[in-house]
């Protein structure tokens, strides 16, 4: 149930809204040292881009540079996050344990 503006920006509802949609499974991840370092550095990246375009007074229609950038620093700060490995959930490691147990 999300929504998508005519910029390409997806605008997710709050979650109080998204009642009857399948949930994904929140999945931990472990970060490493030089994992965790790009994606602050890309957080204060795309922290500061929005603060001046919003600043700056930039319209949300149209194409601007500013909100390029945004969707380029954006969607490598995904990239960074989804590399990092899954931390298996507590339910997720006691299964294999038992798994292995009964093996």
């Amino acid at each position: 149930m999300a929504c998508s503006t005519q910029t390409g920006f997806r605008i997710v509802p709050p979650a109080a809204a998204v009642v009857g949609e399948n949930k994904r499974r929140q999945c931990r991840r472990r970060v490493s040292p030089q994992a965790g370092r790009a994606l602050e550095i890309l957080g204060h990246a795309i922290e500061y881009v929005t603060d001046e375009f919003v600043h700056a007074g930039g319209s949300m229609s149209g194409h601007s540079a500013q909100l390029e950038a945004v969707q380029l620093l954006m969607a490598l700060n995904r990239e960074i996050y989804l590399e990092c490995p899954e931390v298996p959930s507590f339910s997720e490691r006691f299964l294999s344990l038992l798994h292995l147990r009964a093996a």
